[in-house]
């Protein structure tokens, strides 16, 4: 086992005392130290790639400069991409973040809390799955700094950073209408989270508030847990019958990841037979030569502005921040205006 260089050794190593080392590693006392002494100190400290001990810095401090941050998973892109964000904006507060996936199983969340816990990080940045509301008091209870993001619960007071859902799908039904269709199916997830049902929410009332009717039979819920082989049955379920849809709009990334494929292996034109809304980016716009319409989230933003409150809430007495971003609906021809001729697509 290699030993770890400590102060004692750059300290014989430079010919000054214990204390001095620590007083120039640490920035203390710099203007009753010689900058000569002071450079010498570091060039050893260096030349012996002498590492800090963390933890005992942080039993002085009660602080590990450490972030836990829990995604739904890590798999989605849109999960990675939080991660991502939120890694390089705590980077440059002088953070490292330590993450993992809840797979929306609140037994799984409340595993990963108690480990990002017990290994002491300052702070916690959760996407939290439907039926953690008792953990969520738990944390509140112990007065542990945490950030909800992406996702929150609106019957609990807690600081929480997420999109505007029900404007999000609202604005992307009334451009549909404003392109002239009116059989609007909307193809969502089965859940009680408070996301989802907020889009679902913004669809209807986008309905109703341009002179349409909701129909209950034009939404398909489908399970979280595997929605795969149920996204091509449902778009066949919303294109047939004596009032097919001549619209969709999916809620989630992954469910327009899958209604796209199952579109291009049915040979819909869009937007000709069928006009489509997506959910974030994803790779299988790129199966199709039609441009689709999307609602774009403002990731980038929602990641650096969600650890900027957690970093601000690890001062005592901190506010509760609640702030909900807009969604940017990116217009293209998957959703043509039914009074433009439309351009066949080579699906």
């Amino acid at each position: 086992m290699i030993k770890k260089t400590s102060l004692k050794d750059i300290a014989q190593a430079v010919g000054v005392s214990t204390a001095l080392v620590s007083y120039v590693l640490n920035n203390q006392k710099e203007n009753r130290i010689s900058k000569e002494v002071a450079r010498k100190i570091r060039q050893v400290a260096q030349e012996l790639n002498y590492q800090p001990n963390q933890i005992a810095k942080s039993l002085k401090t009660s602080k590990t400069r450490t972030l836990g941050l829990i995604v739904a998973d890590i798999a989605n892109p849109f999960s990675s991409s939080m991660a991502r964000i939120v890694e390089d904006e705590a980077d440059r507060q002088g953070y490292t973040v330590v993450f993992g996936s809840s797979d929306e199983n609140p037994q799984k969340c409340q595993k990963l809390i108690t480990t990002l816990l017990n290994r002491q990080v300052d702070g916690l940045l959760i996407a939290a799955p439907a039926g953690t509301e008792s953990q969520i008091m738990t944390l509140q209870k112990q007065t542990v700094p945490f950030v909800l993001i992406d996702r929150y619960f609106p019957s609990l007071k807690t600081s929480y950073l997420a999109l505007d859902n029900y404007q999000s799908t609202y604005d992307a039904v009334r451009h549909l209408v404003d392109s002239g269709y009116q059989r609007i199916g909307l193809i969502t997830l089965k859940t009680s989270l408070f996301h989802i049902t907020e889009r679902t929410r913004g669809y209807q009332s986008a309905l109703q508030e341009n002179g349409l009717p909701f129909q209950k039979s034009r939404v398909k819920e489908l399970s979280g847990n595997n929605p795969t082989p149920d996204v091509a049955k449902a778009i066949q379920l919303l294109r047939t019958g004596q009032d097919p849809v001549d619209a969709i709009v999916f809620t989630t990334n992954s469910l327009t990841f899958w209604g796209l494929k199952a579109i291009k292996s049915q040979h819909i034109n869009l937007p000709s037979e069928l006009a489509v809304v997506g959910f974030d980016e994803t790779d299988a716009y790129e199966l199709f030569d039609t441009s689709i319409t999307y609602i774009r989230q403002p990731l980038q933003e929602m990641g650096q502005l969600a650890t900027k409150i957690l970093l601000e809430s690890l001062n005592p007495n901190t506010p509760i921040t609640q702030t909900n971003l807009k969604a940017t609906l990116v217009i293209q021809a998957s959703t043509q205006s039914l009074s433009v001729p439309a351009v066949q697509s080579a699906e």
